[in-house]
């Protein structure tokens, strides 16, 4: 609870990847991927109630045994490739009878989020006093450096701006790590969404902003965790 609002948090991951089958049961330090993100919203000061919302039984099972209070079965509906993750986590909100206070979105690709990655993010939203808040990371190349290509393999810069050759000579640049999304939940109701002009960001570090999609990227997440 925060200012006298309650917080759910809401963890999702679906049965199916195509990227990473299996992906949210993986193993990292000893644990399914799934267990990482219980673990850290459990251990968040301003969470009240965490829930697992998924397709697969294996998943919600060992949610559970990680020591998740709630855990959602989703419909069939919204475990597809297509799905979208607002009309799941609605799904899950209508499912705890969450109304008023405060949702957190936390996705299981990202296993190396802190509770207090959480609780900050949380609290950047009741400090902006803003609808919603985000956290972001440093991106490790400035978009002046970012080409399209053609279907001949032509380039065509994605910003207009020969100046910025060096590194230095542009100014910081952040990207959503996927981590931690908050919301007032009324507001969310509403929007179906958790970015608008009003939305505040905190910055994380890039050691925890790890976003497992590859097999490449669970195996940095397993180095960094050893």
């Amino acid at each position: 609870m925060i200012t006298g609002h309650k917080v759910a948090a809401v963890i999702v991951g679906r049965g199916g990847s195509k990227g990473l089958p299996g992906k949210n049961l993986a193993d990292l330090g000893g644990k399914p991927l799934v267990a990482w993100s219980v673990t850290a919203a459990a251990g968040a000061q301003f969470v009240d109630v965490v829930a697992v919302s998924s397709d697969d039984p294996d998943i919600l099972n060992a949610a559970r045994m990680a020591g998740c209070e709630r855990t959602i079965r989703r419909p069939d509906a919204l475990a597809s490739d297509i799905a979208s993750v607002h009309d799941t986590l609605v799904h899950a909100l209508d499912e705890l009878d969450w109304t008023d206070g405060f949702v957190v979105l936390l996705q299981t690709t990202s296993p190396l989020r802190i509770a207090a990655d959480i609780d900050a993010c949380i609290q950047s939203c009741v400090d902006a006093d803003a609808p919603s808040a985000v956290t972001v990371s440093a991106v490790s190349k400035p978009p002046q450096w970012m080409f399209r290509l053609d279907s001949a393999c032509k380039m065509e810069r994605l910003i207009e701006d020969d100046s910025a050759y060096r590194r230095q000579d542009t100014e910081p640049v952040y990207a959503l790590n996927g981590a931690v999304y908050v919301a007032r939940t009324d507001w969310y109701r509403r929007h179906r969404n958790f970015i608008d002009d009003q939305t505040v960001a905190r910055i994380m570090p890039a050691e925890r902003s790890v976003d497992i999609d590859t097999e490449m990227d669970l195996t940095l997440a397993r180095a960094l965790v050893a």
